[in-house]
């Protein structure tokens, strides 16, 4: 090799910014900074394996205390085992170090180190200081390559790597971050990490038991035995001279054709290792060969002779025999159970096979498909669920970590700057009693050399302190940044497993709608005629029915469920009473729960993050756009509060709403009786509105009377008893509800809209006609064609503004843009809910049909982003200039026809004045019978 690889080996730490490592620490070279002129970099190689001896403070009672351990990194699963020695089968132990942190303290022991998992704290010492920073920087490396790094290629042959091995730069990026604030480089010990540190003899303890693990005493026994085995072996092949065993016991061999990697590794290089020994004889070769197949470790090719006393060796045999004979034990009973599990496989195939061979089956056969289908989805999402939890529950304990390293930094900082005062302030007065001598008579010339060497040496113990703060310092402030790094990206990928786990969901409930539609259509096929398929439908109708996802966690499935009740009190499946409507219920129950689980991370998570960007309302486009998305639901009350405001603000007074509640407990409104009857028929789909201890009553009632005395002209009308309890749902407040009745009933809504003639109600269904005629032409000519009454249907979404008509979520996001853009926004959503359903009303052929299917027609709608774009999309154009001109032409014929009514009323009544009562031939007058009484 060229001299400069022959150099000692440097472990390195990217910097906050650097790119991550793609391979462990002694596969790749690694470019590091370098203080020299030019910049130029030194070239170094990483060990090939991270390993070595630290000790371990461990155990309970009298051996309490450190115990010598070799410790070796495993790639593959990123834990760090350990064991009594190297040559050890068998670990004791291992640390998980893809959650756990570390930390060095200034005033423990030199060289102590805690690596902090979210089950224990392991404590560890090295031999060094220089080795415990490796061996943190290496553990950093190693932790930061699990969460960044993309899966390693497949290993390449050897002679194809032979001096190409991938160069891993260690790109600094200054804008970020100062380098001198995070832990350089540090130089690997030679001899103390790595291959060659296991042909270092162990650690001497000072008592024999006191290195021998008692909690892991099978494993001790366990790894005796093998090592007795190993020596049986290598003695019994060895027939050649004793010398000739001793260059192998102590140094490293090299097999015939080394690989580049073994080249340059620490103690393989030329100008250090010692020359291989040639193979001349039949025996050395053998000793070799037994050599590598009984060690027992899997890092070396070379074995060390070991001794031990026979009746240890006795015992490791007996307990080997007893483990051997409970393993046969134990895989006796695992082949007894394959064998009766194989059998009843084989009966559940036969008995299917006569099943399936004796009628055909389809349609049940495709019912079954689809239950596995189901089962499949929900094991899926039960698995996602899982490590959804576990990946919350990992970031949790590292943002507990964080804040505990960040609280520690914090506190070595504060000691740091104290120290660097008193430092400052002792260099200060030092300074001066050379510069100023004082004036008193000079004292024994012996203390004044005594004082002046005891201040030196507190002076130089303070840099000592203040450079190992130093060091700690910069090493916490590397591994706070790469556990903040790893935080974020597990963050990510947790928020990446719950838009997983919803689609999931989704497709989930999707499945289980179309299973349960395939039932209903079955269900209607076969009808009320008997056969062998009715019975099996009702069963399974049933099942469907009664199936919860508490049933599903019974069995470990961990779907969310879905609530009998939504965030408003709404019934999320419709109560039909009909059974045949019970199963179209539970239908759209599934399909409103898969659009809400479909659009809860694409939609509803970037919209509540707008909603929360946006500090201060005030009137623009971008407001009207966010409006007609909908508005999250802990930004509604805040956001319905400004748009009543916006509205009423020129009505509203101080005390306006309590000096009317004190009008309506003075004296009783002719209308309290008719809200009295009103109040019980008020969402009866509603748990508030339904409890019998709901609060919720009682405020609407309150609201109800204020209005009533705040608009005598109209007092109540059949319908604001709606409009008031959807206020309340949203704002809680009574107050607050009242206001939005008056923003409704008095600035958003036309006058006369809810007068005793609703005269304006009547002017928009006919202006909503010829709305309908102009966007839907052919949908009216075929109700006009089955004389279908629009009006019948229709009159309640305006007047109750589609309280009773959708669901609640879609509801609701109606009345956000109602509450801003006023009457053209419920024409818009008339408009697109025939649009929305125009297909399904062309198929029915009968008035009657039609009527059924209005009925009920609105509470099938589920994706409110379709009907949105439907309605704000596919209308336009829709310019309020036309609306007008349309209501006040039909405002004109409508009071015409009314004018027209009177007229006739008038007459009729002045006629039947004029002409006197004329008493049927056969009838008694009411006075001629009153007289004979």
């Amino acid at each position: 090799m060229e001299g400069a690889q022959e150099k000692p080996l440097e472990s390195s730490f990217f910097a906050p910014g650097s790119k991550g490592p793609t391979g462990s620490a002694g596969e790749s070279e690694v470019l590091l900074p370098k203080e020299s002129e030019g910049g130029s970099r030194a070239l170094n190689t990483a060990p090939k394996k991270l390993c070595g001896y630290l000790s371990k403070f461990g155990g309970k009672g009298p051996i309490k205390g450190w115990k010598s351990r070799w410790f070796f990194y495993d790639e593959k699963k990123c834990h760090l085992y350990y064991s009594r020695t190297a040559q050890d089968a068998n670990p004791l132990g291992s640390i998980d170090l893809s959650t756990a942190v570390f930390d060095c303290k200034t005033d423990a022991e030199e060289g102590t180190f805690e690596i902090k998992t979210p089950s224990r704290i392991i404590t560890l010492k090295a031999a060094t200081k220089q080795v415990m920073l490796y061996w943190l920087q290496q553990l950093q490396m190693k932790r930061w390559e699990l969460h960044n790094s993309p899966p390693a290629p497949p290993a390449a042959p050897d002679a194809a790597l032979a001096g190409k091995g991938p160069a891993l730069h260690l790109e600094l990026e200054q804008e970020e971050v100062e380098l001198e604030e995070f832990l350089g480089p540090v130089k690997t010990p030679t001899g103390l990490v790595g291959e060659a540190a296991a042909l270092q003899p162990a650690p001497a303890m000072p008592l024999a038991l006191q290195n021998i693990s008692l909690k892991h005493l099978g494993t001790e026994i366990q790894n005796t035995m093998y090592n007795i085995r190993g020596n049986r072996q290598v003695q019994g092949t060895g027939h050649g001279p004793p010398m000739e065993d001793a260059p192998l016991s102590g140094e490293p061999q090299r097999e015939e054709q080394p690989s580049p990697d073994d080249a340059r590794a620490p103690g393989n290089d030329p100008a250090d290792s010692p020359k291989p020994i040639p193979k001349s004889s039949l025996t050395t070769s053998l000793i070799q060969k037994a050599k590598r197949q009984n060690n027992t470790f899997p890092l070396f090719a070379d074995g060390v002779p070991r001794t031990r006393a026979a009746q240890e060796k006795a015992v490791a045999l007996e307990q080997q025999v007893l483990m051997l004979t409970r393993e046969l034990k134990s895989q006796k009973e695992l082949v007894r159970i394959l064998h009766k599990a194989l059998e009843a496989a084989q009966q559940e195939k036969r008995a299917s096979s006569a099943y399936l061979a004796a009628e055909d089956k389809d349609r049940l056969e495709l019912v079954r498909h689809k239950v596995r289908q189901i089962a499949e989805l929900g094991r899926r999402v039960e698995a996602l669920e899982r490590e959804r939890d576990d990946l919350a529950q990992t970031a949790s304990l590292q943002e507990h970590q964080v804040e505990e390293l960040q609280q520690q930094v914090q506190q070595l900082t504060d000691k740091n700057q104290a120290k660097q005062q008193v430092i400052c302030k002792l260099f200060e007065k030092v300074t001066q009693d050379f510069a100023q001598p004082p004036s008193q008579p000079p004292g024994p010339p012996g203390a004044a050399d005594r004082d002046f060497l005891s201040q030196q040496e507190k002076m130089e113990h303070l840099k000592d302190d203040m450079e190992a703060y130093r060091t700690q310092n910069q090493f916490l402030n590397s591994e706070i940044h790469q556990v903040t790094k790893i935080w974020r990206k597990v963050a990510e990928k947790e928020r990446a497993l719950l838009m997983k786990c919803a689609y999931l969901q989704a497709k989930n409930c999707q499945v289980e709608s179309k299973y349960l539609t395939g039932l209903r259509r079955l269900q209607e096929a076969v009808g009320n005629e008997a056969s062998e398929y009715s019975e099996l439908l009702t069963q399974l109708v049933q099942e469907a029915l009664q199936w919860e996802a508490s049933e599903a966690s019974a069995d470990g499935v961990e779907l969310s469920p879905i609530s009998e009740y939504d965030e408003y009190g709404f019934l999320t499946v419709p109560s039909y009473e009909v059974e045949d409507l019970k199963l179209l219920a539970k239908i759209q129950a599934l399909e409103v729960r898969s659009h809400h689980l479909l659009a809860h991370e694409a939609v509803e998570r970037p919209l509540r993050e707008r909603w929360a960007a946006l500090s201060e309302l005030t009137p623009s486009v971008e407001l009207k756009q966010l409006l007609r998305a909908g508005v999250s639901r802990e930004h509604r009350p805040r956001v319905w509060r400004w748009l009543v405001r916006l509205r009423v603000q020129h009505l509203q007074a101080p005390g306006h709403y309590q000096e009317l509640l004190s009008r309506s407990q003075a004296s009783k409104h002719p209308a309290a009786r008719q809200i009295e009857l009103d109040l019980n028929r008020t969402f009866p789909n509603n748990k508030h509105f339904t409890c019998p201890t709901s609060s919720f009553p009682d405020k609407l009632r309150r609201v109800l009377l204020a209005f009533s005395w705040q608009n005598p002209s109209i007092g109540y009308c059949q319908g604001l008893n709606r409009l008031a309890a959807i206020a309340l749902l949203v704002l809680d407040e009574e107050e607050s509800a009242f206001w939005c009745l008056v923003a409704i009933v008095e600035t958003i809504m036309p006058a006369d809209y809810y007068s005793k003639t609703l005269i304006a109600s009547q002017v928009d269904q006919r202006v909503l006609q010829d709305l309908l005629s102009e966007k839907l032409p052919k949908l009216m000519a075929h109700l006009g064609q089955h004389r279908v009454d629009l009006s019948c249907v229709t009159f309640n979404w305006f007047l109750v503004v589609f309280a009773d008509s959708l669901i609640s979520n879609i509801l609701l996001q109606v009345w956000d843009a109602f509450l801003y853009e006023g009457t053209k926004v419920v024409f818009r959503y008339a408009l697109a809910i025939f649009k929305y359903n125009e297909e399904e009303i062309l198929r029915l052929q009968d008035s009657l049909e039609i009527y059924q299917y209005l009925r009920c027609f609105t509470k099938t709608i589920c994706n409110s982003r379709k009907l949105m774009n439907i309605a704000f999309n596919d209308m336009n154009p829709f310019p309020m200039k036309q609306l007008r001109q349309l209501r006040m032409a039909y405002r004109e014929r409508l009071e015409a026809e009314l004018r027209e009514l009177e007229q006739l009323k008038a007459q009729y009544l002045d006629t039947r004045a004029s002409q006197d009562p004329v008493v049927p031939e056969g009838c008694t007058s009411e006075d001629e019978g009153d007289g004979e009484a």
